[in-house]
């Protein structure tokens, strides 16, 4: 049976956005437990640019498992083309959305076509489009985890208690700082969806896009800083991470807790001083929650906002884009279809 090829983009070495290049490759075969994802669209997502800077090793992992060439990205919506024939539940031509590998540098998702543990799909919602589903995954699991359940019993690489997410209801007040990105605005409607009070921390520019996502305050961090202005939150989940998150502490009531979603260094004395507790979690492939999410995202009372697009062979633009920062929403590379079907594949 004759290889069949693709294109897919790749790291031949680390860098700059320079050194993404757009390749002819082999078409990777599904192995036990997996799909083949004729892939429409990708999310172009935080760890991305890490492996294509130089971070080979996640958080939690002794060594490297890279080895270059590779193909980056985790974050996928596409149509099943082939099935394993240990496979349940997922047949040719379904729609299918997904984090894929993840936590790993492995997902290889930067592709016409990616091979996917099954496990780690869920069929798109029918009400939104390729791009849209592929903006969802790792963003929209990632605020999953951190706000509504963590889903699985994995130590987490950051701390040694296991993550534990705060019940949100009407009770409940919700800070999100840095809520215009992919996780942040995620985390500002599921939080609102589950009734909570919500105060959506970023710059000015976002204030009408965070108002119509449901938040019931805005702070324009250029021109006032949310602990000067808010106190007795219940929880502060932190997009942003750096070394000033800190001061988001002063922000909670006795008992809150604050989320970094990018480990930070907390000081132990402080946060048993002011009551309050720091939990962090890392994301995991997990398609039984994406399904999860999908119901939201199908009905609209969850939406991907698109920052945006840039075709697959532009993915070094896209790189670009992120760089600057600012994004709104999630960055998305698409992929044309082409009017044939991988022959020999059933």
């Amino acid at each position: 049976m004759p290889t069949h090829t693709m294109r897919a983009v790749r790291l031949h070495e680390h860098g700059g956005p320079e050194v993404l290049r757009y390749d002819e490759v082999p078409v990777p075969e599904p192995g036990p437990g997996e799909v083949l994802v004729r892939v429409h669209a990708v999310g172009v997502n935080p760890p991305d640019r890490y492996l294509r800077g130089g971070l080979t090793t996640m958080p939690g992992e002794t060594e490297s498992t890279v080895s270059l060439p590779v193909i980056p990205g985790t974050d996928v919506s596409g149509v099943v083309e082939a099935v394993a024939p240990d496979v349940d539940g997922l047949s040719i031509g379904d729609e299918v959305f997904g984090l894929l590998r993840f936590p790993s540098f492995d997902g290889r998702a930067y592709a016409e076509y990616v091979t996917a543990p099954a496990s780690h799909l869920a069929r798109k919602p029918a009400g939104i489009d390729h791009v849209h589903a592929a903006g969802a995954p790792m963003a929209g699991l990632t605020a999953w985890q951190f706000l509504i359940e963590a889903g699985h019993d994995h130590p987490s690489p950051f701390q040694e208690a296991r993550h534990r997410p705060t019940a949100l209801d009407a009770d409940t007040t919700v800070l999100v700082n840095g809520a215009a990105g992919g996780v942040g605005h995620f985390a500002l409607q599921l939080a609102k969806w589950k009734g909570a009070h919500v105060i959506a921390v970023a710059s000015g520019a976002h204030e009408s896009f965070l108002r119509e996502l449901g938040a019931d305050r805005f702070i324009d961090y250029t021109k006032g800083r949310p602990e000067d202005l808010v106190h007795d939150v219940d929880l502060v989940l932190d997009t942003v991470g750096g070394p000033d998150s800190t001061r988001l502490l002063r922000t909670l009531k006795r008992g809150g807790a604050q989320f970094p979603v990018l480990p930070g260094d907390f000081d132990e004395t402080e946060t048993t001083k002011l009551g309050v507790t720091v939990s962090s979690a890392q994301v995991r492939s997990n398609g039984a929650q994406l399904t999860e999410l999908g119901r939201l995202l199908d009905t609209g009372t969850v939406r991907v906002a698109i920052d945006s697009t840039f075709p697959l062979a532009d993915a070094r633009t896209a790189h670009e884009r992120a760089a600057r920062g600012h994004i709104r929403g999630k960055i998305v590379l698409t992929v044309a279809q082409k009017p044939f079907r991988l022959a020999g594949l059933r």
